[in-house]
């Protein structure tokens, strides 16, 4: 009895002993995926989403040719266009060598002191060069121009003064006023003629020229992002019903859009490429003929092929008109493709 009193009082004395604490939970799992795991996992979607857009043209590859031939020949005209004009003004010299001031000196000026008039001027401002014609070369050079040697050869005494011609640094109206007036002070100089007409033309059609390429370039443009548009529209009709499952079980609008935005930039891809080539086999095929009629004037002009940095920023723009377009097309028809 007294055995199991002291029994019962020791079990009330003695501690009891300690409970096993619980496992604690690892840090790896509070703290979620790891800025690798996203973007290695963003890498993947976006991977995943351009091979089934490359998938989905190369089943159709008359179609998707089609398409970035239409697209190259709307990119081929403005850029073409700009390359023969660019093409036309090398032919034609530079704007500042068409808008030259040419002084006539008098008729006591020696060579020597046109030479250092010439000098002189060189190193004015707004003036790009200047060149000294001696009499006895503008002679000559009238001469052989005019088909009147003979008849000029019976003159006592050689009638042309000599001549500065200089070369303007900038071709502006105003400018050009001022600097001819400038020039006329010039000593030895008896008068400076500048042909404002001629310049006022050139300028004209400068700006027309410009007005042109880029009010067909916005046209075409247009027309490129209607049919970049018109072909992503085709290609989500096409899918409504698997859009419609996706978007059901949770599917994100950025993760509909992304397969129809690399499609667009392929498209856009191809149609570079294809104008790129379109304009270097052109401009080769035309040079041919440009070249035997430069041939038949004495000169060996000849045009000039895409240059690599206009090929290239045609390629990127086509890229970005491509993307752009899809873009426009999916953000139209995104909110129709909700499941009903």
């Amino acid at each position: 009895m007294s055995a199991t009193r002291s029994s019962k009082v020791s079990e009330r004395v003695a501690p009891k002993a300690a409970d096993p604490q619980p496992p604690k939970k690892k840090h790896d799992d509070d703290d979620g995926p790891t800025f690798a795991m996203l973007f290695h996992a963003w890498v993947e979607a976006h991977r995943a989403s351009l091979l089934d857009s490359l998938k989905r043209l190369g089943k159709q590859p008359i179609g998707s040719f089609f398409t970035c031939l239409v697209m190259a020949v709307a990119l081929s005209l403005p850029m073409g266009l700009s390359l023969l004009l660019n093409n036309v003004e090398r032919l034609g010299g530079s704007w500042q060598r068409a808008a030259q001031i040419s002084l006539y000196l008098q008729m006591d000026a020696s060579s020597q002191q046109g030479e250092n008039l010439s000098d002189q001027i060189k190193g004015m401002a707004g003036v790009a060069d200047a060149e000294f014609i001696s009499r006895e070369k503008a002679l000559e050079e009238f001469q052989q121009q005019s088909g009147l040697g003979e008849a000029l050869k019976e003159l006592p005494d050689n009638p042309l003064p000599g001549v500065v011609l200089v070369t303007p640094a900038e071709v502006d109206k105003a400018t050009l006023e001022a600097l001819r007036e400038r020039l006329a002070q010039l000593p030895k100089v008896q008068q400076a003629q500048l042909d404002l007409v001629w310049v006022e033309r050139l300028a004209a059609i400068l700006k027309l020229g410009d007005r042109f390429v880029f009010g067909l370039t916005v046209l075409l443009v247009s027309a490129l992002l209607l049919v970049i548009g018109n072909t992503i529209r085709l290609h989500i009709e096409n899918r409504r019903i698997e859009i419609e499952v996706i978007k059901l079980v949770g599917g994100t609008d950025s993760y509909v859009r992304r397969p129809f935005l690399y499609m667009g930039a392929l498209y856009g891809f191809g149609a570079g490429v294809l104008s790129w080539g379109v304009l270097a086999f052109g401009l080769n095929w035309l040079n041919d003929a440009v070249v035997g009629l430069a041939g038949l004037y004495g000169s060996n002009f000849a045009l000039a092929g895409v240059p690599v940095a206009d090929g290239l920023s045609l390629l990127l723009g086509a890229v970005l008109l491509g993307y752009i377009g899809a873009w426009i097309a999916v953000a139209r028809h995104l909110r129709e493709l909700s499941p009903k």
